[in-house]
């Protein structure tokens, strides 16, 4: 089963930028929709992002507009580039195959942790 590590994350201002990524141990493929999802403390984790095969994207609506989920396939790498954070973007941010995670099935990496505070 394929892994992910994700990186990236850090403590930054509000109004801030950071670039996620995430790196898989083995192929994606192109054909495999991909996800950014995140958990905040008390909260459950909740989808922020989608890459679909043909690259079409698709957000959450509370962070339209900021956020873009991009995927390099040669790398099996994809990234979100998180910009104007807020601090309710405070969570650690997970990748993970979509069709995993709405069969139930997925296995999680360690995340990695965004902290958007002054």
């Amino acid at each position: 089963q394929v892994q992910f590590v994700e990186s990236g994350g850090g403590l930054v201002q509000p109004g801030g930028s950071l670039r996620l990524s995430c790196a898989a141990s083995g192929s994606i493929g192109s054909i495999y929709a991909m996800g950014w999802y995140r958990q905040a403390p008390g909260k459950q984790r909740e989808l922020v992002a989608r890459i679909f095969s043909g690259g079409s994207t698709n957000y959450a609506d509370s962070v339209t507009g900021r956020f873009t989920i991009s995927r390099d396939n040669a790398k099996n790498t994809v990234y979100l580039q998180m910009n104007s954070l807020k601090p309710e973007d405070t969570a650690v941010y997970y990748c993970n195959l979509v069709v995993k995670v709405v069969a139930g099935t997925a296995s999680w990496g360690q995340g990695t942790q965004v902290t958007v505070s002054s």
